[in-house]
């Protein structure tokens, strides 16, 4: 029997191949075709859909319920603040370097290689189904969403995000607003029009001080933050209009439809939502796989971030290795002890299941 050791070895190989090909959101082609050939090159077929690549195990039974084992292979853009190549793979003590190398490479290989672990073999309770998926980190109509119906029946999920392998039950929604205020364009030297940025700017106070009243025990307040604002086209005119965006972030008490509501109700300008898609996420505390995870260790806890747990229209667990604190940051790295550590509790779940 193959040892965890050699399974992180291999996961490591196949991280250090993911970080060396760019993969940024909208542009995962090469990521895809790697993930695809690591699979091919062990005899095992996959199937792809755009950049999304998934793979069954070997005795798949359709009349048995499937564990989806899901992570996205896109990255965000590399920021300014880098020391090193964000597409070197460098290994230095103890830890692996690279864009993407926590958020979410480390837990896509943790989770290829359980899957590995487990592909031959015979009499598995649940099936189990490996997905490898894009766009994630735009929250992209390409990406897991365009895939759902083309896996067969899915019955619950783990979700590799970094949460230090504690399970993430529940998760907060995000809702992104696009408001505009609108004014009466004048010279700025005269007392004419209306300015928008004044009117503007007590709406994005109401926005600063508002509390939602309904507070989750897990997942916290609704948190507004206005992250955007742009206004007026030269120094001497009176802006006719303002141009702002909130991001909502959701807990499990409201519906986005009932967030957007009372928002309208006491700003004076357009709101207009990107998407009521990303709604809040929870996981039963007595659903098998949290039990499962924390026989195996782990702690229960809300996350305030938002991954593909939130398009899944089924029981989702979020865990993986890696630490949501280092994802996106510059000179990005995860521990390699961490990926085995993972693989050695994606197994200990799994069987506990299987």
């Amino acid at each position: 029997m193959t040892s965890i050791t050699t399974w992180s070895d291999e996961a490591i190989c196949l991280l250090k191949q993911l970080i060396a090909c760019p993969s940024v959101s909208k542009q995962e082609q090469g990521s895809a075709s790697i993930i695809e050939g690591f699979f091919l090159e062990r005899g095992i077929k996959t199937q792809r859909h755009l950049n999304n690549v998934w793979v069954v195990n070997k005795h798949y039974d359709a009349n048995k319920k499937t564990i989806l084992l899901n992570a996205h292979h896109d990255t965000v853009k590399p920021n300014s603040s880098y020391t090193l190549n964000p597409f070197d793979p460098i290994e230095k003590d103890g830890k692996l370097y690279g864009l993407g190398s926590n958020d979410a490479g480390g837990c896509l290989v943790s989770l290829a290689l359980t899957f590995i672990h487990f592909y031959h073999h015979q009499g598995l309770k649940y099936n189990l189904l490996f997905a490898a998926t894009a766009e994630e980190e735009i929250s992209g109509g390409n990406g897991l969403e365009s895939v759902l119906a083309l896996m067969g029946k899915i019955d619950c999920a783990i979700v590799g995000e970094p949460t230090l392998m504690n399970a993430a039950i529940a998760e907060k929604g995000l809702m992104v607003l696009d408001c505009v205020t609108l004014g009466v364009s004048g010279h700025a030297a005269r007392e004419e029009g209306e300015n928008a940025i004044y009117k503007a700017i007590k709406d994005i106070t109401w926005i600063e001080n508002f509390k939602f009243p309904k507070v989750s025990e897990l997942l916290g307040s609704v948190k507004m933050s206005v992250t955007q604002i742009e206004a007026g086209s030269q120094h001497n005119v009176v802006p006719d209009r303002c141009r702002f965006t909130i991001d909502v972030r959701v807990n499990e008490h409201y519906t986005l439809e009932e967030i957007l509501t009372i928002i309208k109700q006491n700003v004076n300008g357009d709101v207009i939502p990107r998407s009521l898609r990303l709604k809040s996420t929870n996981i039963h505390r007595e659903h098998p796989l949290v039990k499962a995870a924390l026989k195996s260790g782990s702690n229960c806890y809300g996350s305030a971030t938002l991954s593909d747990k939130a398009l899944m229209p089924f029981p989702a667990l979020k865990i993986g290795p890696g630490d949501s604190a280092r994802s996106h940051m510059a000179d990005e790295f995860i521990y390699t002890m961490e990926i085995e550590s993972g693989i050695r509790t994606y197994i200990s779940i799994l069987n506990q299941l299987l």
